[in-house]
C-alpha cells in the first residue's frame, strides 16, 4: 500500500530530469507491442519545454472537502497479465515529448482492484488490458492545457478543475490478444482528437467497434464511465472522493518534506 500526502511545490530542478528524459527512453516497464507503430500527434501551441517550467512553477487549485486518504496502488503489482503501454513517457503521444519519467500506472485502491476484475472477466473473452495511462500528476496536466489548441480542449482537462486523472480515478486503456500479445485496432489511434474516438462513432471496421463495445462493457460493469470524446477513457465512480495529487511516480510512497527536495 502506498499512502499519498499532498505534494509540496515540486523543485525547478525537474526541469533538467524531464528535460533530458525527452532524449532517452523512459525507466520501467513498457511491454505490450503496438499493433500499428502509428500515432497521434499535434503542434503545440508553446514548446513543452517552454511550459514544463510554468506548470512546475504553479500549485494546483485548493480544494475543499473530506477526501479519503489517497491510496495509490500500481496496477501491475495487483494483476501481472495486466500490460503497459504508457505513452507520455515515450515520444508517442500527441505531444511528442516525454512527460513521465517513468513508465508505470498507479489508481486508487478500489479502482485498481475494480480494474482488475475487469480484465479477469475479459481474460474469458480472449483479451487482457493494455493501459495507455492511468494517475497523472496535475503539472502535466496543466502542460496538455496549455500546449493544446483551444479548438481541441475537450481532449484534454482543465487544470483548473483538475483531472480525474490526477485523482487517481481515471485510466486510459485499450486492449490486446491474449494469443498474440498484440494490441487489437480500434475505430481511432489513443489520443485522437477527432470524432472517431467518440464512443458512439459508427465508423470504422465492424471488428474495431465490437472491441470498442466489449472494452466499455467489460469496463463499466466494474464502476467506471467512459468520457463522451475518448473511447479510452473511463472514470472511476468515486472519483470525487479523492482530492488532486501532484506528486510525481519517483516520489510516490515518500514523506512530503522528501518529495519536495
Amino acid at each position: 500500500m502506498i499512502m499519498l500526502q499532498r505534494a509540496m511545490p515540486i523543485p525547478a530542478k525537474l526541469i533538467a530530469l524531464v528535460l533530458t528524459a525527452c532524449a532517452s527512453a523512459a525507466v520501467a516497464r513498457d511491454d505490450a507491442p503496438a499493433a500499428d507503430a502509428s500515432f497521434f500527434h499535434l503542434q503545440p501551441v508553446r514548446p513543452v519545454a517552454e511550459l514544463l517550467p510554468i506548470a512546475l512553477a504553479q500549485k494546483p487549485p485548493e480544494e475543499k472537502g473530506d477526501f479519503r486518504p489517497a491510496d495509490l496502488v500500481e496496477l501491475t503489482l495487483l494483476d501481472p497479465t495486466i500490460k503497459l503501454d504508457i505513452r507520455y513517457a515515450t515520444p508517442r503521444n500527441f505531444l511528442g515529448t516525454p512527460l513521465y519519467t517513468q513508465a508505470r500506472a498507479f489508481m486508487q485502491r478500489p479502482a485498481a482492484e475494480a480494474v482488475v476484475r475487469a480484465n479477469r472477466a475479459l481474460a474469458r473473452d480472449g483479451y487482457g488490458l493494455l493501459i495507455h495511462d492511468a494517475y497523472r500528476p496535475w503539472y502535466v496536466t496543466k502542460i496538455f492545457w496549455d500546449a493544446t489548441p483551444p479548438d481541441k480542449h475537450d481532449f484534454v482537462a482543465d487544470p483548473a478543475q483538475g483531472s480525474r486523472h490526477n485523482r487517481g480515478c481515471a485510466v486510459d486503456l485499450t486492449l490486446y490478444d491474449l494469443k498474440t500479445g498484440r494490441a487489437v485496432e480500434m475505430p481511432s489511434l489513443y489520443d485522437e482528437m477527432s470524432e472517431r474516438a467518440y464512443p458512439a462513432y459508427r465508423g470504422g471496421t465492424d471488428a474495431a467497434r465490437h472491441l470498442r463495445d466489449l472494452l466499455r462493457q467489460r469496463i463499466e460493469a466494474e464502476g467506471f464511465t467512459v468520457y463522451e470524446f475518448e473511447w479510452w477513457h473511463f472514470d472511476f465512480k468515486d472519483w470525487k472522493s479523492y482530492g488532486i495529487q501532484n506528486v510525481r511516480f519517483e516520489d510516490l510512497g515518500k514523506p512530503a518534506a522528501a518529495a519536495a527536495r
